[in-house]
């Protein structure tokens, strides 16, 4: 009997038929041609006037940039295909980043206060054969999803925004004014509605149709080069911990994968994660038997016996990353936000840090774009730019790696992640936790690099042959990319004056390249 069978009765009960459809899906996913549904269309007639003026497609995260939105005067939609409500698992983040929500007056300060569900130090990085490093407030702040997300949406219904939940988007149509958007609304016995607006923001997550045709149609392959495969459970019965993990390891290579832990504490227990990265090779392993290696390695990870837990939620999932983001929008009047976009580290898991982080970006951005009806996809895709600070992370995501057929030593990731943050530890908190808050400046960086040259060349060399000459100047390319965005960041402090002097349309264009240079460069981490 497997483990899994063994604890099933511990369980949700519905998670065995959730677990065999993410595996259904997972398989799916993994084909080389998978079909691309166009629900994307394009006409030349102009819609003339129109019932709002942004529709955010995805409510969950959407929520955010609606509100936003609606808090600077436009007239704001939200389509979410079932309710918009958080689901009962914190969100972690660090302290600073929830900043932006009283920035943007999204949130008073009780509320942002109320929303924080847990708070725990330190947080502990470590590596089979290496020395534990500890590290304080990074990531250690869980937020109620339940109570953020409703108190935001009731904000937004008070100031008149318009929330359809319960509805399925369908298509779009790009109009040289605007977008026309069909959906289904399922309670009202399926009935077809058309909305229109100016602008449509497509905030459903990595798995959008738009933003699976966008990809198909700039790159023709929709195929990630990367993926975070994750399971996890939160469960009642671990032993109380203070502290918590960002990322643990203690294991070898083993089934080409290295695996990766994560832990914190819950409101109601603890919550463990194991995670890997990979590719969408079919020959990667299921989530089933990523779910027997998670509870095998359980009671080593936390000391219990797993009789003795009470699985209050059990997680999987998989979070696709690509070299070519973020993901540049192909039509006018059509934006991709958040993890549709990519915006994210391939190390992280996406979702809600990310979003926060570029929200007062986005949200300062969209409102010029509209205000200057700034709209084509030229203008559009200045709010998604080049970023070297996320793309050099590539290379990290590889090196973490191992490929289906590569043959390498069974502790070298280990190995070269302790010899990594060792390195990170002696250069101090300025190199160390920019880092491990997916935040690389291009001078902490070249510091690393050189200190890991010096405490290991070999090493250095493994990594060239395992990841590849052509991965290799690949990166060197995005490397250079990042000395040059923190060099022009810092230039960019002595144009911001003269920025007033210019035409409308150039002072948002300029600006807009000003915060591709902030955040690209990871200037925004010293803000």
């Amino acid at each position: 009997m497997s483990l899994f069978e063994t604890v099933r009765s511990q369980m949700p009960p519905e998670i065995p038929s959730q677990l065999e459809r993410m595996d259904a899906f997972w398989t799916s996913y993994r084909q080389e041609n998978p079909e691309i549904t166009k629900v994307v269309h394009t006409a030349q007639e102009k819609l003339g006037d129109k019932d709002v003026d942004v529709i955010v497609c995805g409510g969950t995260l959407g929520i955010f940039i609606a509100w936003a939105l609606q808090c600077k005067g436009w007239r704001v939609t939200i389509i979410e295909q079932g309710a918009l409500r958080g689901r009962a698992q914190e969100w972690n983040i660090s302290r600073k980043e929830l900043n932006a929500f009283l920035e943007l007056d999204l949130l008073t300060e009780i509320e942002l206060e109320t929303a924080i569900a847990t708070t725990y130090n330190p947080a502990r990085v470590g590596f089979q054969g290496g020395k534990d490093l500890w590290v304080r407030d990074i990531l250690n702040i869980g937020i109620d999803p339940v109570y953020l997300l409703e108190v935001l949406k009731q904000k937004f219904l008070v100031a008149g925004g318009v929330l359809l939940e319960q509805t399925s988007f369908q298509q779009v149509i790009a109009h040289p004014d605007g977008v026309s958007v069909e959906v289904i609304h399922k309670r009202d016995y399926a009935i077809t509605e058309k909305i229109t607006g100016r602008l449509l923001l497509d905030v459903m997550g990595h798995f959008s149709p738009i933003a699976k045709q966008a990809r198909y149609q700039v790159q023709k392959n929709i195929k990630p080069d990367g993926v975070c495969m994750v399971v996890g459970s939160c469960a009642k019965g671990m032993p109380d911990k203070s502290y918590g993990d960002l990322i643990y390891s203690f294991t070898p290579i083993q089934n080409q994968c290295q695996y990766f832990w994560e832990a914190f504490p819950a409101r109601d227990g603890r919550t463990t994660y194991m995670f890997t990265y990979a590719d969408a090779d079919p020959k990667r392993p299921s989530f089933a038997q990523l779910m027997e290696d998670y509870l095998f390695w359980l009671p080593k990870y936390q000391e219990i016996e797993l009789h003795n837990l009470k699985f209050e939620r059990v997680l999987f999932g998989f979070f696709p990353s690509y070299k070519q983001n973020p993901l540049q929008t192909p039509w006018d009047r059509i934006l991709q936000v958040g993890d549709s976009s990519g915006m994210q580290s391939p190390l992280s898991f996406g979702g809600f840090g990310a979003m926060v982080r570029h929200l007062p970006r986005l949200t300062n951005g969209i409102h010029a774009a509209l205000g200057g009806d700034w709209l084509s996809k030229t203008d559009l895709r200045s709010l998604q730019p080049y970023q070297p600070n996320l793309s050099v992370t590539w290379l990290f995501q590889k090196s973490m790696s191992v490929a289906v057929n590569q043959q390498i030593e069974s502790d070298r990731i280990n190995y070269l992640l302790g010899v990594t943050f060792k390195a990170m530890e002696k250069l101090g908190d300025r190199v160390l936790y920019p880092f491990l808050q997916d935040v690389v400046q291009f001078i902490p960086l070249a510091q690393t690099m050189l200190a890991m040259s010096v405490a290991d060349p070999v090493l250095v060399l493994k990594i060239v042959q395992q990841v590849g000459i052509s991965a290799l100047f690949d990166w060197l390319k995005h490397y250079l990319g990042l000395g040059a965005y923190s060099f022009l960041n810092q230039i960019s402090k002595q144009i911001e004056p003269a920025i007033s002097n210019l035409l409308p349309v150039q002072q948002y264009q300029l600006q807009r390249q000003i915060d591709a240079w902030h955040y690209g460069s990871g200037g925004d981490y010293s803000d």
